[in-house]
């Protein structure tokens, strides 16, 4: 078993900051943290030394549909090691693979190979290497609200059914993790009831709900909103729906893209304000143009143009984002969030929304080495997950 000593200037646990300070990793996990002058360093052990910079818990982005040119609805196991080296590459040493709105038969065959993917890796967790995790799968959609469909084929959406959504859940195997529906459509509610009793994350996007019909969501179970703002019923005084709903309940966790183009900044100065940065966190949304040129990509079966980096379908709309959970961090921090919060939006918050909050997200003893090396600036200068890399 491989033992390595972190050295760095400074670590954000992230909930707090340790300067000077040493971390030990033994095989795939953390068994040591503090200042080094607390912490016994085992002999043998393989020093790596961050002078002059900051490391933090691997990124975690709930929602990312593709990067490296791939999407994760290719479900094939090139397509997805490319997907998640490229991540890691930029910091996210986990992801939930998100699906976007496609015919019921593609979309079960798309989970049943991200589903084989992950065991498959779980499997050979002995042998860690340099990508990032694959924790479970996002279905974005089938059942949205075509008026806030955004993107998504409007052929392909289907009202809320528990029959599908079962179908969809023996499809993926145990992996789904998330449901994202607009609770409102006819049937919506009894289907947020049997997705939280199922114990998935039940997400509201792509939705018009207003704000009795959400929060009418919030009591059958509904705990999250799917990048706050876009595909959603606008807030207005007199009518505040789901953003208002979204705003005045702690118990909802609230996702942001943070690229510059998605959501103005004093929106997001707003949702921050209203909400605090322990309920709201941030994800990528990214596509398969993440980290490549701009071209021609991929998202879901459709085709999406890439321009100056920003991704439209042949209608103009969004498409998701080229956005990293690197560059996520750095514009939040530009906004005025101190960087401990930001770290805290990018890493156990996600991780605490899916229920490991003691294994991914953070610095301490019995954690995953998933850790991120940062420059002054805020730019990836080194990248461990699971014990492997930072070389």
């Amino acid at each position: 078993m491989t033992t390595t000593a972190i050295y760095a200037s400074r670590i954000l646990t992230p909930f707090e900051e340790i300067s000077d300070a040493v971390i030990i990793v033994e095989g795939t996990q953390i068994t040591g943290m503090g200042h080094r002058d607390e912490i016994r360093v085992p002999s043998g052990a393989t020093d790596y030394v961050a002078t002059g910079l900051t490391v933090v818990p691997g990124f975690v982005d709930i929602h990312v549909h593709g990067a490296g040119g791939h999407d994760v609805m290719e479900a094939e196991e090139e397509a997805l090691d490319k997907i998640a080296c490229t991540l890691a590459r930029h910091g996210t040493t986990s992801m939930v693979a998100t699906t976007v709105t496609a015919p019921i038969d593609d979309t079960c065959r798309s989970l049943e190979g991200i589903a084989s993917y992950i065991h498959a890796h779980e499997k050979a967790q002995e042998n860690p290497r340099l990508t990032s995790e694959i924790l479970g799968i996002h279905l974005e959609g089938p059942f949205i609200n075509p008026a806030r469909r955004g993107v998504h084929p409007l052929a392909a959406i289907v009202p809320p059914s528990t029959g599908v959504f079962e179908q969809l859940l023996k499809a993926g195997d145990g992996r789904v993790k998330i449901l994202t529906l607009a609770p409102e459509m006819p049937g919506g509610m009894k289907l947020v009831e049997a997705a939280a009793a199922a114990g998935l994350t039940v997400a509201m996007g792509h939705t018009d709900a207003d704000y009795e019909q959400a929060r009418e969501a919030i009591r059958a179970g509904a705990r999250h909103a799917v990048h706050t703002y876009n595909a959603m019923r606008p807030f207005s005084h007199r009518d505040p729906g789901i953003l208002g709903a979204v705003m005045t309940d702690p118990e909802v966790t609230a996702e942001i893209i943070v690229d510059g183009v998605h959501v103005a900044v004093p929106a997001i100065q707003v949702l921050i304000g209203a909400k605090g940065t322990e309920t709201v966190m941030l994800v990528s949304d990214g596509i398969a143009a993440t980290g490549m040129r701009d071209g021609a990509y991929r998202l879901g079966d459709f085709e999406v143009q890439v321009r100056d980096g920003v991704a439209r379908n042949s209608e103009g709309k969004l498409a998701g984002s080229t956005l990293t959970m690197e560059r996520a961090l750095r514009n939040l921090v530009a906004l005025g969030v101190p960087l401990i919060d930001a770290v805290r939006m990018a890493t156990i918050l996600p991780a605490r929304r899916l229920g490991l909050g003691g294994k991914k997200g953070v610095i301490a003893p019995g954690a995953d080495a998933d850790l991120v090396v940062l420059t002054p600036d805020l730019r990836v200068a080194g990248v461990m997950t699971r014990g492997a890399g930072l070389a």
